[in-house]
């Protein structure tokens, strides 16, 4: 087993919000997909897959009018094995978010450490059902401008609570500790 650092950067997004982490070669990827969902901040609200080199992984489901090869028992190691390969992770279709990761080193593992670990982190992943990036990026500006004729709607659909800068790496790290990495929904 070899343990491998993968950085994830959210797609069509300035500034970049991205994660990097460190994760077991052998891990699935309906278990990287929660790994995911968890450095990112998603909520695991809406259908996912993985796309290398023009193939998509994905669960099965007979709704699914692409075709795509079943991911149950497919390993990171399967379709990423060399420092810079890259594959994209694609969440929630109707907003479109796109991420890309890559691998950027292999690693033997530390017997001290349990995996999965998120090493370092840039920006708060924006809130579900926004827009997708356009929609995140329109939706930053409205929460700049208190005078905005959507700025209440938009101040009542994040809260008063969600900081697109923060960032908290020992939160994360601590849901990644539980059973099936702090998703209550699995």
């Amino acid at each position: 087993m070899k343990v491998y650092q993968i950085k994830v950067s959210l797609n069509e997004i300035q500034p970049s919000i991205w994660r990097r982490f460190l994760v077991k070669d052998t891990t699935t990827l309906p278990d990287l997909h929660k790994i995911l969902q968890t450095v990112m901040g998603w909520t695991n609200s809406h259908l996912h897959h993985f796309v290398v080199d023009g193939e998509i992984y994905s669960e099965p489901d007979e709704d699914n009018e692409l075709e795509y090869i079943d991911y149950r028992k497919i390993q990171i190691k399967d379709v990423m094995d060399s420092v810079n390969d890259e594959m994209t992770y694609e969440y929630d279709f109707g907003d479109g978010w796109e991420h890309t990761l890559m691998l950027e080193k292999v690693l033997d593992p530390d017997p001290d450490v349990k995996y999965p670990v998120c090493l370092a982190a840039e920006r708060n992943c924006p809130p579900e059902d926004c827009g997708g990036a356009y929609g995140f990026m329109e939706m930053l500006d409205i929460l700049k401008n208190p005078g905005h004729e959507e700025y209440e709607t938009w101040k009542t659909w994040v809260g008063d609570e969600y900081d697109p800068e923060r960032f908290d790496l020992s939160i994360v790290n601590s849901l990644l500790q539980r059973k099936n990495y702090g998703l209550l929904s699995w």
